[in-house]
């Protein structure tokens, strides 16, 4: 008989997801997660199975989050503009705030590994996909309160921005709040 877990499954794969976002899925190591856990590399891989499989779960929980986070921001009161800005801003803050500009574990993961892994792939397009669902509903809200017009088509709007999202999160990296404010009033002068 094996020794019984002394931790949290939950818990090692939200500080597996903070590693994995910090450094990328290549240059996380088995001991990188280790220190971050506090978990043994065994019993990790005990746990969890492999890196990838601990990497799977990470970016679930990443997505479940993202999504949680988005549905609840998006659903306060306002007008959809006034609204969707709040929530990219948001979005520029944490990531220009942190103490190291890392992105959009998404997007980082489709750069890193998107075309090689079909998995990884395939959980960045859920999760993008989520964010077209939750932005069409916002400006749908909105065509029905009377603050967006109601021949904008909801949904292109929506995939223009999760596309804008997407480049704002990347960069991010390397752009200053200004700018990125700019991207973002720009984005929404059609709403």
């Amino acid at each position: 008989m094996g020794r019984p877990k002394n931790f949290e499954p939950d818990v090692v794969v939200a500080q597996a997801m903070q590693t994995f976002w910090t450094k990328g899925y290549a240059d996380t190591s088995p001991a990188d997660l280790a220190e971050a856990t506090g978990v043994a590399k065994g019993s990790l891989y005990h746990c969890f199975g492999s890196k990838r499989e601990l990497f799977a779960k990470a970016l679930e929980l990443y997505g479940r989050t993202a999504s949680e986070v988005t549905e609840e921001f998006l659903a306060r009161p306002g007008t959809a503009k006034d609204g969707i800005r709040a929530y990219l801003v948001l979005l520029m803050d944490m990531d220009l705030d942190g103490p190291v500009q890392r992105g959009c574990l998404a997007q980082n993961t489709v750069s890193e590994l998107g075309g090689r892994d079909e998995e990884a792939t395939r959980a960045v397009h859920r999760m993008e996909q989520r964010m077209i669902e939750l932005f069409t509903a916002r400006i749908e809200r909105g065509q029905r309160d009377g603050d967006v017009a109601k021949d904008l088509d909801a949904k292109a709007q929506a995939l223009f921005l999760q596309t804008t999202l997407t480049g704002l999160r990347v960069m991010a990296k390397t752009f200053d709040r200004k700018t990125l404010y700019g991207v973002i009033d720009t984005a929404l002068a059609g709403l």
